[in-house]
């Protein structure tokens, strides 16, 4: 059975911090604070020296029922509790083998890379898939991740995985496989700017009629733009582009 201290292996050993350190790091915590009101996502900062959650922002809808303080107590008690036990497997991997590519990186470039990848909690007997985004926020002088910060939205596919590594100014990524447990990398997916503003005018409620009239193309070119966006995103409905698009930085 996995346990709490699965999730901090040597990949990312974190030493000597202090309590004047956590002093200095209270401004990020409000930072965190400032930017959940500000957005439906869940916000955490994940403590990689106390192998525990430092902030974890209000939402009831990705704390099962749980108070943020409750959770941030929890720290990854709350993963092992309330993510599917046969998922917790794949946390573990992407956790090493994240880390692991993490620190293949420059020291220079590691504070502009992002990990993405999807996965379940449940609650009362219902799955949610949530997407988990975390990067860097405070490093350490040998370069490893004390504080990262998180941010948890609900996913754009329709099930769990979909592990990826972007790292800021890059045409390309890296995405994981768990079937061979490797990285393998892959271009970056580019839009048209017509199907960009397809998805920005969906994004704003308007039905197909609606985008025709506004962007001055027929209902026939305008399901031609959507049929190509759900081909380039491999989902089937506007609803999942436009979530695709924004959990990417596509818009």
């Amino acid at each position: 059975m996995a346990q709490i201290d699965d999730f901090f292996m040597y990949e990312n050993r974190v030493e000597g911090i202090t309590d004047a350190d956590y002093l200095g790091a209270q401004p990020y915590v409000e930072a965190a604070q400032a930017f959940a009101q500000t957005t439906y996502q869940s916000i955490y900062i994940i403590d990689y020296f106390k192998k525990n959650f430092l902030y974890v922002s209000d939402n009831p809808l990705f704390l099962c029922g749980k108070t943020a303080e409750e959770v941030r107590q929890m720290g990854y008690g709350f993963y092992l509790n309330y993510v599917p036990k046969e998922e917790v497997p794949m946390l573990l991997e992407l956790n090493r083998s994240g880390f692991r590519a993490f620190y293949d990186q420059p020291a220079e470039k590691r504070r502009l890379c992002m990990m993405s990848y999807d996965f379940h909690i449940e609650n009362e007997g219902r799955k949610i898939l949530i997407n988990h985004k975390i990067t860097p926020l405070v490093m350490t002088n040998e370069g490893r991740v004390w504080l990262a910060l998180c941010t948890i939205s609900l996913s754009a596919h329709r099930e769990a995985g979909h592990i990826q590594m972007r790292m800021l100014g890059q045409s390309y990524y890296w995405e994981y496989s768990l079937s061979i447990h490797r990285w393998e990398r892959c271009d970056l997916i580019t839009l048209k700017p017509e199907e960009k503003q397809v998805l920005a005018l969906a994004a704003r409620g308007n039905s197909i009629h609606d985008i025709s009239e506004q962007m001055y193309r027929s209902v026939d070119t305008i399901k031609l733009y959507r049929r190509n966006l759900f081909e380039k995103l491999n989902v089937s409905s506007i609803t999942e582009a436009v979530a695709f698009a924004v959990n990417y930085g596509l818009l």
